[in-house]
């Protein structure tokens, strides 16, 4: 399905980052569309998790343009970002292990109420909000009122994806976020990336695991040394292709098609 009449969630033009006298980005476009997984693949140093700390408002780009739904967006921090509906979840995933599920999804935007001149947080409309945002998700916990610490990898990588699409999120960048958990709980979080799908939100998926990228994502695209290298739907596309495009290399087929203007 060609979606090239529709305007992207978000889009990057362009964007250089230089760190000092190293180039970290040069000249790196990716488009994203409303309830589209794009999977971003490339070796170390390729230059995925700067490309993602520029979207998410990490980092300044020293050059290029983003857009969001079609729009000149400049974020000046991550809370820029996040005000515009984009949300990333981190490898460390930033969770407060001390504290509850529903404090940890409203963590920063507490739910509150007023009592005459004073405000006071609101735990039981944070504690049903939190159970009704996970129960749309079919995020499977004991209860809200848990500790984060008191979790499976897997709960816990799914509660970092709650907080992040609790609020109105138009796109969610995740890094590698199947990396540290055990086989039997990476297919519920990528079964909850793809339910994410449904809910039209745009999902960025970083990730060395080539399983995932072909289970979860439509469209898959490499970095190499900072650049765009290859870019195609994932039914177009075999794992030997995208493990070239990592090293570098690009199929005979692929580079057929480059000659004749068939991409």
């Amino acid at each position: 399905m060609t979606r090239e009449n529709e305007v992207p969630v978000i889009e990057a033009r362009g964007i250089s980052k230089y760190f000092g006298a190293v180039t970290a980005l040069e000249n790196v476009s990716l488009k994203l569309y409303r309830g589209e997984v794009l999977g971003v693949v490339g070796d170390n140093g390729a230059g995925k998790s700067t490309l993602m700390k520029i979207l998410a408002g990490l980092y300044p780009p020293n050059a290029g343009e983003i857009f969001v739904e079609g729009k000149p967006v400049h974020f000046r921090s991550p809370k820029d970002a996040r005000d515009m509906g984009i949300e990333m979840v981190y490898q460390d995933l930033a969770l407060a292990g001390n504290m509850r599920i529903d404090e940890n999804i409203f963590l920063g935007r507490e739910r509150t109420r007023r009592f005459g001149p004073f405000k006071f947080i609101d735990n039981a409309a944070s504690l049903k909000q939190a159970k009704e945002h996970l129960d749309k998700l079919k995020i499977e916990v004991k209860s809200v009122r848990q500790r984060v610490e008191e979790l499976s990898g897997g709960q816990r990588q799914a509660v970092a994806i709650a907080r992040a699409t609790a609020f109105d999120a138009k796109v969610v960048i995740m890094d590698e976020p199947t990396a540290a958990l055990a086989v039997k709980e990476v297919r519920k979080v990528l079964d909850l990336i793809k339910d994410l799908k449904n809910h039209g939100i745009g999902v960025i998926l970083i990730s060395h695991r080539l399983d995932d990228i072909f289970y979860v994502c439509d469209r898959v695209m490499a970095l190499f040394h900072g650049r765009n290298f290859a870019e195609a739907p994932l039914s177009e596309v075999t794992r030997n292709d995208v493990i070239g495009w990592i090293m570098g290399n690009k199929s005979p087929v692929a580079q057929a098609a480059k000659i004749f203007d068939l991409n």
